[in-house]
């Protein structure tokens, strides 16, 4: 394979030939090959949206020539378009507060770019990585600065999925909203209820998910594009630090916005903590949806779609795969939030030297939540209610006496409630039926009762 010599300040290293990144990639591929994890696509795509931003505003202030901010935009949009794939091996956990991710963006943009021109990669007489490519910038701006941008667009597409979960359950609410059933507490049988008010219970969980990851991004929206090393704008013309911004919301149509201090911005990385917990309450809530719907499976008032063979020895036995996958989703959320709390927190003074860790997690997070969520509505949708089982439970379970307290009182309940438990019998609405009649037991336990919040008259069951 042929190679192409480079040099940094450090010294020489070859390079393959036919490799668009170049000689900082490499020692960073020698210094950091420590895990199988790469370097989030979704982060690479925005490192190039604001890499072409910064061209084009290098380009109208006279600081890029025509044809080269040209050459570089072109780069860039075939990086967003999802080209070039290969060229970003880098692993995710790497030092240097997201240098070398910077340099790695940098260098594939530069070679692409060159050859556009009609040159040959590692000509950087044509195209520099730093002095053309990373012209006014650092990584300290642009690393945070497209970690947001990320971030914002990925939460846009999980909002969606969200609500396709939501409009699930909603579904299902309507759908057993005449199915009664026991409600239950400690593991325990408890009151009546409906399966319609089970399942609305997880909609309107799944509601407040989807409206905080709707209005959460704009916590993301303040950016520190233009703050260079540190927030203070040093080696950055005036007119490029006020301009930049603009021409980065008009390119992403996200509602961005130059941080007033920038010192600030270029510090603290509160706002992903922030975001990474609404994203660990969503993971929350559908961990204990999951749990409660493999309950109610096993309980046989709910039948989960079959979607494999759950076992290579017990012949028809299916497992709650999907509800699994799902809760196992979750905790991995939740672990990556402890990670973006952690790195956050262990930023030094004017950067945050983690947050290549802190990206990682967060953008994994949003990449399993956008995921799993897709598939749980779609489970959602096959599931099937066993109205039959739903009112063996009821009718034999002790506590349907409750119902009827306001209606006959608590002394006479416990009465009734004592003769049933000696009587042998398993059937206490049956044995309702003998004692109070068939009409007050079906109005006190009908759908409508059941369903309203409280009750109008406590003196009579008609």
């Amino acid at each position: 394979m042929s190679e192409r010599l480079e040099k940094d300040s450090l010294g020489e290293k070859t390079i393959p030939s036919d490799a668009y990144w170049g000689i900082h990639t490499k020692r960073a591929l020698e210094n950091f090959s420590i895990s199988c994890l790469k370097v989030n696509p979704s982060l690479i795509k925005a490192m190039a949206t604001v890499k072409k931003t910064c061209a084009l505003t290098n380009q109208e202030l006279g600081c890029l020539p025509l044809e080269k901010s040209k050459a570089i935009m072109m780069a860039c949009d075939e990086i967003i378009d999802g080209k070039l794939s290969d060229q970003f091996p880098l692993d995710a956990l790497q030092g240097g507060a997201g240098t070398s991710t910077n340099m790695n963006v940098n260098e594939v943009i530069a070679n692409r770019a060159i050859e556009i021109l009609g040159g040959q990669k590692g000509n950087y007489g044509l195209v520099h990585p730093i002095e053309d490519v990373n012209l006014n910038q650092s990584t300290n701006d642009v690393y945070p600065t497209a970690l947001k941008v990320a971030c914002i667009s990925m939460l846009r597409v999980l909002a969606a999925e969200i609500a396709r979960l939501q409009g699930a359950f909603q579904k299902k609410e309507k759908e057993f909203a005449e199915i009664v059933k026991i409600g239950r507490t400690e593991l325990q049988e408890a009151v009546p209820m409906t399966l319609g008010q089970e399942f609305s219970a997880f909609a309107e969980a799944i509601g407040r998910d989807r409206w905080r990851t709707f209005k959460c991004e704009e916590r993301l929206r303040v950016v520190n594009l233009g703050g260079t090393a540190i927030g203070t704008g040093i080696s950055a013309p005036k007119s490029y630090i006020f301009g930049v911004i603009e021409k980065l919301r008009e390119i992403t149509g996200m509602g961005l916005m130059r941080g007033e201090n920038l010192v600030d911005a270029t510090a603290n990385a509160d706002s992903f903590v922030e975001i990474s917990g609404i994203l660990k309450a969503h993971a929350v809530n559908l961990i204990k949806i999951s749990n409660d719907l493999r309950l109610l499976n096993l309980l046989g008032e709910i039948k989960l779609p079959a979607v494999q063979v759950g076992s290579s020895i017990m012949a028809g036995k299916i497992n709650p795969v999907i509800l699994e996958s799902v809760i196992q989703s979750g905790y991995k959320v939740i672990a990556n939030d402890a990670l973006v709390t952690e790195a956050a927190a262990k930023g030094s003074l004017q950067i945050n030297e983690f947050l290549p860790l802190l990206a990682h997690a967060i953008l994994e997070s949003l990449d399993i939540l956008t995921a799993i969520n897709g598939i749980f509505a779609n489970h959602v949708d096959g599931i099937k209610a066993d109205e039959q089982k739903c009112l063996d439970y009821l009718n034999k379970s002790p506590q349907i006496i409750t119902a009827f307290l306001p209606y006959i009182g608590y002394d006479k309940a416990a009465d009734l409630l004592k003769e049933f438990q000696s009587s042998g019998k398993d059937n206490l609405r049956a044995f309702l039926n003998e004692k109070l009649g068939v009409e007050a037991v079906d109005k006190v336990l009908s759908i409508e009762r059941l369903i309203s919040l409280g009750y109008k008259d406590r003196k009579s069951i008609s």
